[in-house]
C-alpha cells in the first residue's frame, strides 16, 4: 500500500480542510473502477477526505459532484507526471488524459 504523492498529512480534509470531527475522514482513490482503483492504490493517487461531506453525500462530494471529481483527476495526473513520467506514460496506464 502505497502513501499518498497527493496528501502528506492524513490528520485533514484534502478537499475542505476539516479535521474530520463529525465527520471522519475516510481514503478516496482518485480513479476507481478495475484496474484503475489498484493503480491509484500503487501510485499512491488517493486523499483523505470527509466520508459525508466530501467523499459520498455533500453537493460537491467527489461521488456527486462532477466538477469536484475532474478537479481531482487534474490534481492527480499531475502528480503523477511530476514523480513517474509522461504525459504519454500516464495515458497508456489509465487510458485517458485529464489535463
Amino acid at each position: 500500500m502505497a502513501k499518498s504523492i497527493l496528501q502528506s498529512d492524513r490528520t485533514y480534509c484534502f478537499i475542505c480542510g476539516r479535521n474530520g470531527n463529525g465527520d471522519p475522514l475516510e481514503e478516496h482513490h482518485c480513479f476507481s473502477g478495475n484496474p484503475s482503483r489498484k493503480l491509484s492504490e500503487q501510485d499512491g493517487l488517493k486523499v483523505y477526505i470527509c466520508g459525508n461531506r466530501c467523499h459520498r453525500n455533500g453537493p460537491k462530494s467527489v461521488h456527486r459532484c462532477q466538477k469536484t471529481a475532474n478537479a481531482l483527476h487534474k490534481l492527480a495526473q499531475m502528480a503523477w507526471e511530476a514523480k513517474y513520467g509522461t504525459r504519454k506514460q500516464f495515458m497508456e496506464r489509465y487510458g485517458k488524459n485529464y489535463l
